[in-house]
């Protein structure tokens, strides 16, 4: 198992329990993948370097998991079709 983690950057123009619930979906799609979350940061919001589908913030999230190494590109795939992450990066993290 390797040690992974990920930034989300969500559109500020969702309700709070819309965004709570589409982080919670990641954590879902971490687990469906094998991974175990183990540490979820809520940076809050900030402002964005430069402006993303006319947009100048965005909520922040790292989520920590530990992950076969296929799990990360699954999840990429997942990320990239959800219509409110506006970004995302997953780094793999030394041990």
């Amino acid at each position: 198992m390797n040690k992974y983690e990920l930034c989300l950057v969500v559109s500020a123009k969702i309700e709070d329990d819309a965004r709570a619930a589409l982080v919670e979906n990641v954590k879902g799609i971490i687990a469906r993948f094998g991974g175990t979350v183990t540490e979820v940061e809520d940076w809050g919001k900030k402002r964005l370097a430069y402006e993303i589908e006319k947009g100048h913030e965005g909520f922040y999230y790292f989520l920590q998991f530990d992950a076969d190494s296929t799990a990360p590109a699954e999840v990429e795939s997942r990320l990239r079709i959800m219509e409110n992450v506006l970004r995302f990066l997953c780094i793999r993290r030394e041990a």
